[in-house]
């Protein structure tokens, strides 16, 4: 409902708060704006009521709840110093600075501190304060003292927003029944009414220790992470995704299955990949080759270093150099006294290939005939992550794009666009995704991040949001999370699970052709500047290695399983029958082997469904004497008695398909 409210659905009682017949409803969008349920509207605002499991209500629920962990902190360390505390996805979190790190004990008293305060009824009341209140009421914070003279700006902090991110600086008291403040904090809200909304569908789930402002220069605070859900069911549905989320951790199946892992002489983020990994990551790469070479693709490779001159023309240096390897100085010249002929010139690891394959377009005369020119490259790129940010392979230092950049004239872009969209649509589902939306990543005004004239934003933002569009799928808006070059559309994609991976990004980009001065002759004889699309499918091989793992909780396809077929005699002797149907099926491209070790049939059954291999092949007396095999499957059901040849050919269809073979029926 978008209109304004009618007596009939929101009545205003002495205290000031609207009561509404639906009472899921949390706050108020009035022209816009999120607000209290608390502000007064008239017939002249266009109001929206927020529910509660709506995606704003969620935000306001954990936010609420996030200040009600505070309360708790404080009454039970007063002494306790108050960071931030915001929504982020399915919880909260809140930093303090304390004298010691909470123990488990801790946060079983904080809970019971938090069931307390949430059964007392206190309210939320808004006030709004000047810049000098504000540092008079929050004298003893010093962390809100330090966001208070940031006022919210790009330097503030992750979360500062919901501190100090509105137009004026206003402060929550938390009124009890008998109108008495009982405790207060910096926000820019809103919050749901009072705190027995809040209900008893929370919880705190883990401590972790924070830099504040995300700085390793500025002291570590404790943050207390938690959960908020409308209701009970909600969280001990959310507790059971957890739970399967932990059984799938790619870390903890890549150490199960034997297929990559970190080595601390190489360093944090730096995985090696093991034969069972690499083999899966070949046929990842390997597919992904023939698709780009099919829509017209030309493979380029590039360098891992270069001259710091080449990330300064594209801005690397100066907007993205925290993200970078520091320099190496190279090619000094030092005479045969020791003195120095000839200063070194700074190499940086390249954290992208874009500048690349630009001076790829740049190296000759390009025509409008060759565009759209489509370069794309398996490029291996350096990011100096934060160690606190390093999870596995989703979020590493040394990391593989399958990167691709596009290289169009200005009437060729919305097709372009289209042509990707549908391509990397295409692919992820040979990969076995199949439920997407579409996030559409923007500028934010007044940024100084972001780079280039405001008319081709507007136009390329316009451009990406009518592709979209037109795709058919949802489209869900991201202020503020364009890179700094230009805006972007990335698929979304759902696991298994329901977790939602960004995976895909198309980039239009009017920048960076202007910076490296490209070029191409038109069919009118004169020099043009092509406009520039970037897009990465998979991210990186290493994240998205990680998100199949997880997505089939390392029970791949046939096709990408390292071992695609077991198979194991019933006794020894017929160890040279399954000898020969396996090296038939190697002849045809099937990683299978026979295992011949001393264990027992149903040891080595269990053995390699825990291992979680597709096919197992068994053979005995009856099926060596009838030229037949046996299909077990990981699900424990079995296919008895199939001629050899017809098992070969359910076999090679199973890969050339791409089937996803966990039963019986999936082989029939």
């Amino acid at each position: 409902m978008t209109q304004p409210l009618v007596p009939s659905d929101v009545v205003y009682p002495a205290d000031g708060f609207a009561l509404f017949s639906d009472r899921s409803v949390v706050a108020l969008r009035v022209n816009g704006t999120l607000r209290d349920l608390a502000t007064v509207v008239t017939a002249d605002d266009t109001v929206e009521p927020v529910t509660i499991d709506s995606p704003d209500g969620l935000d306001i629920l954990r936010h609420s709840t996030a200040h009600v962990l505070a309360q708790a902190v404080q009454r039970i360390r007063p002494q306790a110093n108050l960071g931030i505390g915001p929504p982020i996805a399915d919880g909260f979190y809140y930093d303090f600075g304390v004298d010691e790190p909470f123990t488990p004990e801790d946060l079983k008293a904080i809970k019971k501190e938090m069931e307390r305060i949430v059964r007392e009824g206190q309210r939320f009341m808004r006030r709004v304060v000047t810049e000098d209140e504000a540092r008079v009421e929050l004298a003893h914070e010093p962390f809100k003292l330090e966001l208070i003279g940031l006022k919210g700006g790009a330097d503030a902090a992750e979360g500062a927003s919901v501190e100090v991110g509105g137009a004026e600086l206003t402060i929550y008291d938390n009124v009890t029944r008998d109108g008495e403040t009982a405790w207060k904090d910096l926000c820019r809200g809103p919050h749901v009414p009072g705190t027995r909304m809040i209900g008893n569908g929370w919880d705190l789930t883990r401590v972790a220790g924070a830099y504040w402002r995300g700085s390793e220069k500025n002291p570590q605070l404790q943050r207390i992470y938690g959960t908020a859900w409308p209701t009970k069911d909600e969280l001990r549905a959310y507790q059971h995704r957890l739970e399967e989320a932990a059984r799938r951790d790619h870390r903890k199946l890549g150490a199960e299955l034997d297929l990559f892992s970190f080595p601390d002489e190489i360093g944090p983020g730096l995985a090696v990949f093991h034969p069972k990994g690499g083999i899966i990551r070949y046929e990842i790469e390997q597919y992904m080759r023939q698709r780009l070479l099919a829509a017209d693709y030309e493979m380029v490779n590039s360098p891992h270093i270069t001259k710091s001159d080449l990330f300064m023309t594209s801005g690397h240096l100066q907007w993205y150099a925290d993200g970078m390897y520091p320099p190496m100085e190279l090619d000094e010249i030092v005479d045969a006294e020791g003195h120095v002929t000839r200063q070194g010139q700074e190499y940086y690891l390249k954290p992208m290939n874009c500048p690349f394959h630009n001076l790829i377009f740049r190296s000759r005369g390009r025509s409008y005939r060759e565009l759209p020119l489509r370069l794309a490259e398996f490029g291996t790129v350096y990011r100096y992550e934060k160690s606190g940010t390093l999870a596995g392979l989703t979020r590493v230092r040394g990391m593989t794009q399958d990167d691709a950049h596009i290289y169009v004239t200005a009437d060729q872009v919305r097709d372009e666009l289209t042509r990707n969209l549908d391509f990397v649509l295409s692919v992820l589902r040979d990969y076995g995704l199949q439920d997407f939306y579409l996030e559409l990543s923007t500028k934010e005004e007044g940024n100084p991040k972001f780079i280039g004239d405001d008319a081709l934003w507007a136009e390329a933002t316009e451009t990406l949001r009518e592709v979209a569009e037109a795709s058919g799928l949802e489209l869900v808006p991201d202020p503020g999370g364009a890179a700094f070059y230009g805006p972007k559309i990335s698929v979304q994609a759902r696991d298994a699970i329901g977790r939602t991976w960004q995976m895909s990004t198309i980039q239009l980009d009017f920048n960076q052709p202007e910076r490296f001065e490209l070029e191409y002759t038109g069919p009118d004889g004169a020099k043009h500047r092509p406009v520039m699309i970037h897009r990465a499918l998979f991210g990186s091989i290493e994240r998205f290695f990680a998100i199949l793992l997880e997505h089939y909780a390392g029970a791949f396809p046939v096709w990408l399983s390292p071992t695609q077929v077991v198979a194991i005699p019933v006794a020894g002797e017929y160890g040279d029958y399954l000898d020969e149907i396996v090296a038939r099926l190697r002849t045809r491209g099937v990683r299978a082997e026979v295992d011949h070790s001393d264990d027992r049939m149903q040891k080595k059954i269990r053995t390699h469904t825990t291992q979680k291999v597709p096919i197992q092949l068994i053979a005995g007396e009856q099926d060596r004497s009838a030229g037949t095999v046996s299909f077990r499957f990981r699900d424990g059901t079995q296919t008895n008695g199939i001629p050899v040849d017809e098992a070969i050919d359910r076999i090679l269809t199973a890969i050339a398909e791409r089937t996803l073979v966990d039963t019986a029926e999936d082989l029939a």
